[in-house]
């Protein structure tokens, strides 16, 4: 499916407002709203739009503490890489696990509530995972950027 610019412009605008009306995207889109509502459930049917979620505040929930996690394994096969990214997607404090290319194996973008239970989430569930052989944790110490909306055009 190849978008247009009012398909662009629905995707842009839902990222950053996803609970607005329907009325309330087609009029920023300047589109009717039958027509709006039909693009939006193409682009839902088509994978273009994957979800719709509520964002946190990390600090609200007791999150406030973001650390970077770097994990080479002992081995390449796939076996190795399934058993670790099975158990990694068990951990709830991972949000994010990216096969790196690089020094690392995997990085890992792991939320604590302060660094002792950053300690806690270690040695729990981190230090337990499947064929680790080493592991760097950094910890950010402000956060300059964030956003979840994708540079859907130039």
């Amino acid at each position: 499916m190849e978008l247009d610019n009012i398909d662009y412009r629905i995707l842009e605008v839902l990222q950053k407002a996803g609970r607005m009306s329907n009325a309330e995207l087609s009029e920023m889109v300047h589109l009717s709203a039958s027509a709006c509502h039909r693009r939006v459930q193409r682009l839902e049917k088509d994978g273009f739009i994957r979800d719709y979620v509520a964002l946190l505040n990390p600090r609200k929930v007791g999150l406030p503490t973001t650390v970077f996690v770097e994990i080479t394994l002992s081995g390449q096969a796939d076996e190795v890489l399934d058993a670790f990214e099975k158990a990694v997607a068990r951990v709830p404090n991972v949000l994010e696990c990216h096969l790196m290319a690089g020094s690392a194996d995997y990085l890992l973008k792991v939320v604590a509530g302060d660094t002792e239970d950053f300690a806690r989430i270690h040695r729990r569930h981190l230090a337990t995972l499947p064929s680790v052989a080493q592991m760097q944790s950094s910890f950010a110490l402000r956060t300059v950027r964030q956003t979840t909306a994708l540079p859907v055009r130039d």
